[in-house]
């Protein structure tokens, strides 16, 4: 059923789930184990985590950059913990704020520890004579993202 401008106008208050039912055709899970169930299903999952103080949003295979991480050297496996949301092209599931590491579980692989370009950094004072020229490079971590795991089990048990 295709709904016009006209139509949309004249309709009365709808739920916001009815209306993303009209639009895209998909069901609204009635719980947290339907949701990762339908997530599950889907051929292609994405999740929103923080890594370093910040958030990115990864997909398996990514290759991530991010600034450079202490103690952790190339080869290690990182578990990834704090995921904000997990998701599909259909379905999404956020957490508040973090969905528990029994649920959803993502692990990154370091690949090398690398730097960006060189930086010139311009110091100067004013009348003084003192002028600098500082180069510099920031350093930084690349991680090979791994599959994304939903576990059943975690799914079954939820509310």
């Amino acid at each position: 059923m295709v709904i016009s401008r006209w139509m949309w106008s004249r309709l009365p208050f709808l739920p916001h789930q009815l209306i993303r039912a009209l639009h895209t055709g998909a069901q609204t899970p009635s719980s947290t184990s339907n949701a990762l169930a339908l997530i599950r299903s889907q051929p292609n999952q994405y999740v929103i985590t923080s890594i370093a103080g910040k958030k990115y949003l990864l997909s398996p295979k990514d290759l991530l950059t991010v600034p450079h991480l202490n103690d952790v050297r190339v080869g290690d496996v990182l578990s990834l913990s704090q995921v904000h949301e997990v998701g599909s092209r259909e379905y999404t599931l956020r957490g508040s704020p973090f969905i528990p590491a029994s649920h959803v579980s993502v692990e990154a692989t370091v690949v090398e520890h690398t730097k960006g370009k060189m930086e010139h950094i311009f110091k100067k004072k004013r009348r003084k004579g003192y002028e600098r020229t500082i180069p510099h490079k920031q350093t930084y971590t690349r991680l090979r993202i791994g599959p994304i795991h939903i576990s059943e089990a975690a799914s079954a048990q939820s509310p």
